[in-house]
């Protein structure tokens, strides 16, 4: 996956080869969808972006949101809307480059995740003739379509997987994020979010469900793999901006202690974007960023956190 072989960053030849694995990740929905949707698209996402078709009796695996009420009291029987994919509908990415993206132990920097993560889903909006939009911080790349659309998308992805932004508050800077997006789409649009769990608190509830009100919006939390469990015992040196610092992870109780701390922090994050309407999930960074997606969109549980093994 990496072509750099550094995980520093995202290079855009390795974001292009991402095309493949794209095909992968669709295929899968196209099965899925093609006896169960009208209209000639059948998208990844299943929710708003597509324009009422009819209503036919539900069939296990609909997703629930999608019951005809009305239909279902006529009856007495269940049954689920069918929608047809618009014509002009967006993919939009919105990419977190707080500090804490730059961090990475295992596999790449969370930023590069990021990076791979939302050319998968350029990738598969380019392939279902969307329009693709990504932003971050100031930084924006309106809706456009075709082959010069998915080069700006992944040439924006690799550039911002190279430097972080300097903020005191990543969540105000994620939430102007949050806020411009909509300026620049129409609803019904696409969206996923990549941010690290610090840049989600409760004052970004309402951007976020402003957001989802008018598009289908999920999103991942992307964690470095000591940030979802703790590294094993031992006494460990970390550097940061005010120096050197020795980190005693040497007994069970502190580094029980180090996982409640982040496990904290991405619990808090998920029950933000799950109160505004948002699915979201963890992803570390050295997950399948296809399987991530893949569980992300299908609406699989998000896994269970666990401590230290007893």
């Amino acid at each position: 996956m990496k072509a750099n072989n550094t995980g520093l960053y995202a290079d855009v030849a390795e974001l292009l080869a991402l095309r493949s694995r794209a095909m992968e990740l669709l295929a899968g929905y196209r099965r899925r969808s093609a006896s169960r949707e009208s209209g000639p698209s059948h998208s990844a996402f299943r929710g708003r972006g597509m324009d009422y078709a009819e209503s036919r009796p539900y069939a296990p695996g609909d997703d629930v949101r999608h019951i005809d009420w009305r239909v279902t009291a006529r009856t007495g029987r269940a049954h689920s809307k069918v929608f047809q994919a618009e014509r002009d509908r967006v993919t939009a990415v919105i990419v977190d480059r707080s500090p804490g993206m730059g961090f990475g132990t295992r596999s790449c920097l969370k930023s590069v995740a990021a990076a791979r993560l939302g050319a998968l889903l350029a990738w598969t909006g380019s392939m279902e003739g969307d329009r693709l939009a990504a932003i971050s911080e100031g930084d924006v790349v309106p809706p456009t379509r075709g082959r010069s659309a998915i080069l700006r998308v992944l040439n924006a992805l690799s550039s911002w997987s190279r430097s972080t932004v300097a903020t005191s508050d990543p969540v105000e800077a994620f939430n102007q994020s949050l806020e411009r997006l909509p300026r620049l789409i129409r609803p019904g649009s696409h969206v996923l979010l990549l941010a690290d769990a610090r840049s989600v608190d409760a004052r970004s509830e309402a951007a976020l469900r402003a957001l989802s009100a008018h598009h289908d919006v999920i999103a991942l939390l992307v964690c470095d793999a000591l940030e979802r469990h703790p590294p094993p015992a031992g006494n460990y040196l970390a550097v940061g901006s005010e120096g050197a610092v020795t980190l005693s992870l040497d007994t069970p109780e502190a580094r029980q202690r180090w996982f409640e701390h982040f496990d904290a922090l991405q619990q808090a994050a998920l029950g933000h974007l799950a109160a505004a309407g948002v699915r979201a999930h963890r992803v570390t960074t050295d997950d399948d960023p296809v399987t991530a997606l893949r569980d992300l969109l299908r609406g699989a549980p998000e896994p269970r956190s666990e401590g230290l093994a007893a």
